[in-house]
């Protein structure tokens, strides 16, 4: 008698069952899926900034002269009229001293002059002298206190160049690089070093055409630009490293021209530095978080990317899967996109295992249902 080989598979499969064996079964596929409806999100905006201080003043002599002590170090905080440079003041020591010498000889003028012009006075009222002497008494008496002023002016100028000899802090903040030297000449053309003076630190930043079209958009003026700004979230500033600076800040300004070259205007947030951990210079990057309001949000994992397109698939009446172009916004988070067009609030999208997906694919599946 033959045995067909159908006959044989089918005695060896129920033999592997009775051995204790199952054979593999065909299972439903498993996609998650979420009804699309409309939410409320943060949407952090990032602007690459740098930072510079409230104050940052080059610091340069008022006179011409030795650099006798520089009193600071790069990278101190100072005080406001905190001692930083010593210039050689004997030069202008003596200059005073001159000036001094020239006002007591103006002053010892003025006195004899002053004399003659009272004697000459009372002749003349006995009419001992003429007129024309009086005249010229009163004349030399106003020419002497002239002179007196003059060598009175010369000596405060003096002064005030001996107090340049000492150079202080025009704002308390940080020392920035100090390229002179004791014993170097300097003049008023040489820079001394930068004072950042960092009480208070500005983040410059570039806003986007998309935020001024937006601005447009919304009917901002350019006379309601303050108001705007005033409404505008807190900000925070994060450093190349990632770190978070501790205080947030405040946007104040905003450029009411537009940069040709980049299209963008520039604004300035301020951020309070009581612990002095900003320095000018400084890069990072601002972030602002604005409420997005009604918009749908969606899993990225929900949106597939095939080459410039992106497609979310949606499920149909009948189950199936159907390929959606959308538009995007990424919402900063790092798991969600908004979606700008393509679906509407009560569609029904696959989220997790979109990338498996086929076009007019079954996706749902009864509780129940086994394929065959």
């Amino acid at each position: 008698m033959k045995i067909s080989k159908w006959t044989l598979m089918l005695m060896f499969s129920a033999g592997l069952t009775s051995c204790g064996f199952d054979l593999p079964q065909e299972t439903n596929s498993s996609f998650e899926t979420m009804k699309i409806k409309k939410t409320d999100i943060e949407v952090p905006y990032k602007f690459s900034a740098r930072m510079k201080g409230q104050n940052d003043v080059t610091v340069t002599p008022q006179v011409s002269g030795q650099l006798m002590k520089i009193c600071v170090t790069e990278g101190q905080q100072v005080k406001k009229g905190q001692t930083l440079f010593i210039i050689d003041s004997r030069n202008a020591r003596l200059e005073l001293e001159a000036a001094q010498a020239n006002l007591q000889a103006a002053l010892a003028q003025e006195n004899s002059a002053k004399l003659e012009y009272e004697s000459n006075k009372n002749l003349f009222e006995q009419k001992i002298v003429s007129s024309y002497m009086l005249n010229n008494s009163e004349n030399s008496y106003k020419q002497a206190r002239a002179a007196v002023a003059q060598a009175r002016a010369s000596v405060n100028r003096a002064k005030v160049n001996l107090g340049f000899c000492t150079i202080t802090a025009a704002v308390s903040g940080v020392i920035g690089e100090i390229p002179v030297r004791p014993g170097d000449q300097v003049s008023p053309m040489t820079e001394l070093t930068t004072l950042s003076g960092n009480t208070t630190m500005y983040a410059e930043v570039s806003v986007t055409e998309a935020v001024i079209e937006e601005m447009v958009q919304q009917g901002v003026k350019a006379n309601e630009i303050d108001d705007r700004i005033a409404m505008l979230p807190p900000a925070t500033f994060v450093m190349k490293n990632g770190t978070k600076y501790p205080h947030k800040g405040r946007v104040v300004s905003l450029t009411g021209v537009v940069d040709a070259a980049t299209g963008s205007l520039t604004g300035k947030i301020s951020f309070p530095n009581p612990d002095g951990h900003l320095y000018s210079g400084i890069q990072g990057t601002v972030v602002m978080s604005f409420a997005e309001k009604g918009v749908i949000v969606v899993p990225q994992g929900a949106v597939v990317r095939l080459q410039d397109k992106a497609i979310v698939y949606k499920v149909k009446a009948d189950s199936t899967a159907t390929a959606v172009d959308v538009t995007t916004t990424d919402t900063g988070n790092g798991k969600d996109f908004i979606i700008t067009s393509g679906l509407k609030v009560g569609d029904q999208i696959v989220t997790t295992g979109a990338n498996n997906v086929t076009e007019g694919q079954k996706v749902l599946f009864p509780p129940t249902e086994v394929k065959k």
